[in-house]
């Protein structure tokens, strides 16, 4: 394999960025087919964002400022949620497709140069947040973004430069970037701080490690001139919260399912087998650091939903990059070329279906029937280019239990070990979990709270979202949180609390409940309806 010739990579980087944001674009906005409640959510952040509030200041959320910034800027500009979603993608893939040419350039030869860079740029613009599922969807973008960093971030603190040396700029790319992983999503720079320092210190990489920690220091300035200590202070209570919380202590499997799973443990041992084949073909230090680098990719695969091994495609590559130039046999007589091959080709069949599913996802959306779909929220000018599908905007369904009295089946009500019935004030609440149809229900939920003169309210929700104000005249709640992680975030500077009778998530209407109960909150029931019941707070 040759030496990548700079402008024709930086030319492809391009094409690959203009192809796959030109499709997302194509549309004019954006139809999604699932996870409408995450929407909710980042609707919100980015809103609140774009008026001039801050994160982990002005409401509660352990995600990163740089998970929002780039969208809510395209909204500051007066573009609408939907084409502020893709042009950010855009935006991120060109800024991040600018680092990934240093690695290609430097540390990668042939076509690998070219496959780095489009996994980079597939990550940022994708359209589904990976596995096999193709429904579209904005969910969690953060997490893609923050792999493609991390994909940058790992390769130069793991890899030799090949060719043009530049410990200086390879430290400040590094430095910022960590930093930029600690501002988009924490549990990134968590996972692959400490081994990419080890890397660093492994290979004597002095000057980078000094460029490193003075970029990194940098922006740490810059974000605390412009948002104060304060705002370090914030997040940090913010990620607190979230460990802690029992609403929300992980996204999907356990631990140990993510390793030894039957959908992983095939990953996991090819994993093993990487480090293993690295040390025999005399690469000690890269297979070394993949071990090393082991628990965080675990550790990151677990906590994020769906728990998708993203790294897959980065160990892979390392199988055929890092292969043996000429023959090379270990202890057993195997020929490590081809063992690594091997490995590569296994490891990377393994992450097909997500990769496949990110790369295809842009393409998908452009051939969505439109007339399938409706604005994600009704209420004028404030969506318009995003959109959902209509059944599971307008279809309320609800989840109830069937062993009612009466019906022979509440016989076995013990086995059964269904969670307590929420309290409200002594009286015990209908089981009900609401499946789909959460636009329609806010709608309705929304109007009939202004119908009945109560427009303007500051509501804290016993439910998973607050989204009120997305759907009505209610302002956003100061110190409250888009996405309940636990507690009473809010709830301080709210006027009324309102009771879903059938919540998108019961566990967190009891759980509410119960902390306002143990708090000795006093509230006084003001309205009731088929939907909701409405409380005053009162001075306790």
């Amino acid at each position: 394999m040759g030496r990548p010739n700079t402008a024709i990579l930086a030319v492809f980087f391009l094409a690959m960025i203009a192809l796959f944001g030109g499709v997302t674009l194509f549309k004019g906005g954006v139809f999604i087919e699932k996870h409408e409640g995450d929407a909710y959510q980042l609707i919100e952040m980015v809103l609140r964002v774009a008026d001039g509030q801050r994160p982990h200041l002005d409401f509660m959320t352990p995600i990163g400022f740089l998970a929002l910034a780039p969208i809510s800027a395209f909204v500051a500009l007066g573009f609408g949620i939907g084409k502020s979603f893709v042009l950010a993608q855009i935006a991120v893939a060109f800024v991040l497709s600018v680092l990934a040419l240093r690695v290609a350039v430097s540390r990668l030869e042939g076509v690998w140069s070219f496959l780095f860079g489009l996994i980079v740029v597939v990550l940022c613009t994708a359209l589904v947040h990976g596995e096999a599922d193709r429904a579209v969807s904005i969910s969690m973008h953060y997490n893609r973004w923050a792999w493609a960093l991390s994909y940058i971030v790992i390769a130069l603190a793991m890899l030799e430069p090949l060719r043009d040396r530049a410990p200086v700029l390879d430290g400040v790319i590094l430095g910022a970037g960590m930093a930029a992983l600690a501002l988009t999503k924490i549990t990134y720079f968590v996972a692959f701080f400490p081994p990419v320092v080890l890397a660093l210190l492994m290979r004597r990489q002095w000057r980078m490690i000094l460029a490193a920690i003075i970029a990194g220091v940098a922006v740490g300035a810059a974000v605390t001139a412009l948002v104060g200590m304060e705002f370090w202070y914030a997040y940090l209570d913010d990620l607190i919260a979230v460990t802690q919380s029992e609403a929300r202590q992980r996204p999907g499997a356990d631990l140990s399912s993510t390793i030894t799973a039957p959908a992983y443990l095939g990953a996991s041992f090819l994993l093993l087998g990487a480090v293993v084949a690295l040390r025999q073909s005399r690469q000690e230090v890269p297979g070394l650091l993949l071990l090393l680098l082991a628990p965080g990719f675990v550790y990151v695969t677990y906590q994020n939903f769906g728990n998708d091994p993203q790294w897959l495609y980065f160990v892979a590559m390392l199988m055929f990059v890092l292969r043996p130039r000429t023959e090379l046999r270990n202890g057993l007589g195997w020929d490590m070329r081809a063992v690594m091959l091997v490995i590569g080709v296994a490891v990377l069949s393994h992450g097909a279906p997500s990769a496949l599913n990110l790369v295809y996802s842009p393409f998908r959306h452009v051939f969505l029937a439109e007339d399938d779909f409706g604005s994600l929220l009704p209420r004028a000018g404030l969506s318009d280019d995003l959109h959902a599908r209509e059944i599971r905007l307008y279809r309320t369904d609800g989840n109830v239990p069937l062993d009612r009295p009466g019906t022979g089946l509440d016989a076995w009500k013990e086995e059964a070990d269904r969670p307590p019935a929420a309290e409200l004030k002594g009286e015990e609440l209908a089981d009900c979990e609401l499946m789909v149809g959460m636009t329609a229900w806010f709608t309705a939920a929304s109007r009939d709270l202004d119908a009945a003169g109560f427009a303007g309210a500051r509501l804290f929700a016993a439910d998973v979202f607050n989204s009120y104000p997305l759907f009505g005249d209610f302002p956003f709640l100061q110190g409250g949180a888009p996405w309940y992680y636990g507690g009473l975030s809010g709830y301080d500077n709210a006027d009324y609390v309102i009771v879903p009778l059938c919540p998108i998530a019961p566990d967190v209407r009891a759980n509410v409940l119960e902390t306002l109960t143990e708090r000795g909150e006093t509230l006084e029931e003001v309205r009731r309806t088929p939907l909701y019941i409405l409380l005053r707070k009162m001075a306790s």
